[in-house]
């Protein structure tokens, strides 16, 4: 059963950043399988035998599924953009230069700490893993171990050191 769209579910979709790891990829692609393999006929038949209930304005639980319904289409679409758009993030051989996909091993005031650089959709700094589009992350790409870099944070700068790139 397809929804008609309303004029809001008509913007453009249009990712932060289409930068992603292939296990995000084949998640996602997976995602969308069991959207629209399980779920979305599971909605559509609940919609379909609710609809048989009578006047539309007045039935509740019509408009629900209708509404689930749609929001799922919005999801498979959102999700379709996503796979569609995707550049999937291959880290280079080469470790001379900080790229996507590398692990760097930075230290800042006797303290180390590893990062992996990824696309801001996949970020997660508690995990160790920073956007290329963060201050630290844009500071880093394209430098080299032994570079310092220098982040503005809120009112201070800090200089970290890079000590490996892998």
């Amino acid at each position: 059963m397809q929804i008609p769209k309303r004029k809001s579910e008509n913007r453009r979709l249009v990712p932060v950043d289409t930068f992603i790891t292939e296990e995000r990829f084949n998640e996602l692609k997976l995602k969308l399988k069991r959207m629209k393999e399980v779920m979305h006929p599971k909605l559509a038949e609940e919609s379909k035998r609710l609809a048989q209930f009578g006047d539309f304005s007045e039935n509740a639980e019509y408009q629900i599924a209708k509404g689930k319904l749609r929001g799922l289409n919005q999801k498979i679409s959102e999700t379709e953009f996503q796979i569609n758009h995707a550049q999937v993030i291959k880290a280079s051989k080469n470790t001379d230069k900080v790229g996507l996909g590398h692990f760097v091993t930075i230290e800042s005031q006797g303290k180390q700490k590893t990062y992996q650089i990824l696309g801001s959709t996949e970020s997660s700094p508690q995990a160790g893993i920073i956007s290329r589009h963060s201050p630290l992350g844009e500071a880093l790409l394209g430098s080299s171990v032994g570079e310092v870099v220098e982040v503005q944070l809120k009112e201070k700068k800090v200089k970290y050191k890079i000590v490996a790139i892998k």
